[in-house]
């Protein structure tokens, strides 16, 4: 499924795509003078997606750094296309700019980006997933298979350790989804009750997650227990499921978006691994600016993640 991605982006990079502006992409920017340490520097930022609350949030939280500390940042939305980000990144090396921030639609199409701005002498880091076949200058991350193991111990908590329960896969290619569900099946061997009855991709979609979770149910109706790789096909789940949700069928999503911690507060949803994004965007700018200093940075930054339930509810902001 990933193959013409992959096709398309090593094609993008052979025939060397117009380096003005990158179409249909869209863009915003943000910086200013002042600042400690930024000012001036000017980087480039692909998002795999906007049309998702969780990158959203990324955007804003390295948006508001940026202007902090007085760089320009030029933000791209790749529209979860491989070949569009790779050309949003060989453009960000035609405008010279100092770093550049990579959230890959795919984490193996990702690589010919990278290598790109590599021979470029631009620092290029990876937040949120991180890129395979490539050396970036940091990746910032949650961890996201700790993530999966703590929705495996929370879900099992939630089911008393026995019940039948699916899984809601995130976009094939992302080393989130792999990461997040690796956790999880590692995790949940642990609980002998609990039986995984089905996996299936929902591209961590809402209303794909509706779809998928629909078609689930008629061929596993007696399901108590959902994992959802992020809250947004979480939140489709538990729309399929009506007034099971939170009742009869328990469901753990992952992320921690307002959205999903609403549904806590509902009741609907029973716990999410609550990840930061604006922190991830954050930091993400001030390693960038760092790195278009010359300096170097330790592989990977880890951000913390934490189940937020009912119980803790007060310690996350759903605004």
């Amino acid at each position: 499924m990933r193959i013409p991605a992959l096709v398309l982006a090593g094609a993008a990079l052979t025939l060397g795509l117009a380096a003005c502006g990158s179409g249909s992409s869209g863009g915003a920017s943000s910086g200013g003078s002042g600042g400690s340490g930024g000012s001036g520097v000017k980087i480039g930022m692909s998002i795999s997606t906007l049309n998702n609350p969780y990158f959203v949030q990324l955007r804003d939280g390295a948006e508001a750094e940026a202007k902090k500390l007085g760089a320009t940042l030029t933000v791209t939305d790749a529209q979860n296309d491989a070949s569009q980000q790779v050309n949003q990144v060989q453009n960000f090396t035609s405008q010279s700019m100092k770093a550049i921030i990579l959230n890959p639609v795919d984490s193996d199409a990702a690589a010919p980006a990278v290598k790109l701005a590599e021979r470029s002498s631009i620092p290029i880091l990876a937040v949120d997933r991180g890129v395979n076949n490539a050396q970036v200058a940091q990746t910032v991350a949650s961890d996201n298979v700790a993530g999966g193991k703590l929705a495996a111990k929370e879900l099992a908590g939630q089911l008393g350790e026995k019940g039948k329960v699916v899984v809601l896969q995130g976009v094939a290619g992302t080393s989130a989804a792999r990461d997040r569900g690796q956790g999880f099946t590692d995790g949940v061997k642990a609980y002998a009750g609990i039986q995984v009855v089905a996996q299936q991709p929902a591209d961590f979609d809402r209303t794909k997650g509706l779809d998928v979770m629909t078609n689930l149910l008629q061929s596993h109706p007696d399901i108590t227990g959902v994992f959802a790789e992020n809250d947004e096909m979480a939140l489709g789940a538990i729309k399929a499921l009506g007034a099971k949700a939170g009742k009869q069928v328990k469901v753990v999503g992952f992320d921690g978006t307002p959205d999903g911690l609403k549904a806590i507060q509902d009741g609907t949803l029973a716990a999410s691994v609550a990840q930061q994004p604006a922190l991830l965007g954050q930091q993400a700018v001030q390693n960038a600016v760092k790195a278009a200093g010359g300096e170097k940075l330790p592989s990977t930054l880890d951000v913390p993640v934490k189940i937020a339930t009912k119980d803790n509810l007060s310690e996350f902001s759903a605004s």
